[in-house]
C-alpha cells in the first residue's frame, strides 16, 4: 500500500543561503501529479542556528523545530518526531530525508512514494555534486568518477553509498530500529545498518539522484564536505577512510 502521507526532514545549521533553494525544490516535488491525494509536510530542524535559517524556513511555510546540540542525528530525529506528531503516528507515513544544501529532483517524492507502494521499507539514493560558485572547477567530475567506480556497465547499480540527502524510510520501520542514532556524523549510515540488521527491505538505487552542494567548508567535520575538500586539494583521505580502490568507505560521506 502506498503511503497516505509524506514528511520531508531537513536538518539545517546556519543554512540561510542555501536553504531557500532546497525548500523550493521540495515544494516542486510535492506538487507532482502522482501525489495529488497525498499529504506532504516539510520539517526543518534548525540546529544551533545563529543566522536567518529559521526565518528562511518560516517564510517558506514549512514547520520548524529548533535544536541546539550541533548534532545532525539529533536534529534529523527531532524533525522525524515532529512529523510523527503532526501526521498522527506512523501508520501510512513515509519519512523522506534530504539536506539544506541539496536540491531534490521534481520526481523525488513521487519516486519514493512509488517504491514504498512496491513494499520497500527504505530507499537509499545517490547524490551528484552541483556545478556552481561553491564548487571548484573539475571537482564534480572528479567526484563522480570515483563515486561511480563500482557501477556495472549494464543492469541496476546496487551502490554502496548512504546519504542523508537522499534517503527515505517507512515510519513504522524507522520506529522499530529506534530512528536516527544521536550521533554528530553518519547518522544516516547508522539508520540504514539498523534497518538491514532487522531484516527490513532496503532498496539501493541510483535512479533518482539528489544534487548536493560542492562547498568545501562542511557543516559536519569528517563528512561528505571533507571528502570533497580532499579531492579538490588532490590529497588522499586518511588511510582508514579509503577502500583499496581509493573510494571513501561507507562511513565517511554524508
Amino acid at each position: 500500500m502506498r503511503p497516505r502521507s509524506l514528511a520531508v526532514l531537513v536538518p539545517a545549521h546556519n543554512e540561510q543561503e542555501l536553504l531557500p533553494a532546497s525548500l523550493a525544490a521540495i515544494r516542486a516535488a510535492a506538487r507532482h501529479p502522482a501525489l495529488r491525494q497525498v499529504r506532504v509536510v516539510t520539517v526543518v530542524a534548525a540546529d544551533a542556528c545563529s543566522d536567518g535559517t529559521v526565518a528562511a524556513a518560516l517564510s517558506a511555510g514549512v514547520q520548524v523545530v529548533r535544536t541546539g546540540d550541533r548534532n545532525v542525528g539529533l536534529a534529523r530525529a527531532a524533525a522525524a518526531h515532529r512529523a510523527l506528531e503532526t501526521l498522527g503516528g506512523p501508520e501510512g507515513l513515509w519519512l523522506a530525508s534530504t539536506d539544506a544544501d541539496s536540491v531534490v529532483p521534481p520526481d523525488w517524492l513521487a519516486f519514493q512514494h512509488a517504491r514504498a507502494g512496491e513494499g520497500w521499507d527504505a530507499v537509499v539514493g545517490t547524490v551528484a555534486v552541483a556545478h556552481g560558485p561553491h564548487t571548484p572547477p573539475g571537482l564534480a567530475a572528479r567526484h563522480q568518477l570515483r563515486y561511480g567506480a563500482s557501477r556495472p556497465q549494464r543492469g541496476a547499480w546496487h551502490h554502496p553509498h548512504v546519504h542523508g540527502a537522499n534517503l527515505g524510510v517507512a515510519a513504522h520501520a524507522y520506529l522499530t530500529v529506534g530512528g536516527f542514532p544521536p550521533v554528530p556524523l553518519s547518522e544516516d549510515h547508522g539508520l540504514v545498518a539498523a534497518l538491514v540488521g532487522r531484516g527490513h527491505r532496503v532498496l539501493r538505487t541510483a535512479d533518482c539522484p539528489v544534487t548536493t552542494s560542492g562547498r568545501l567548508r562542511p557543516r559536519a567535520r569528517g563528512g561528505f564536505g571533507d571528502h570533497l575538500a580532499a579531492l579538490a586539494s588532490r590529497e588522499k583521505l586518511p588511510r582508514d577512510g579509503l577502500s583499496r580502490e581509493g573510494l571513501p568507505r561507507e562511513g565517511l560521506p554524508r
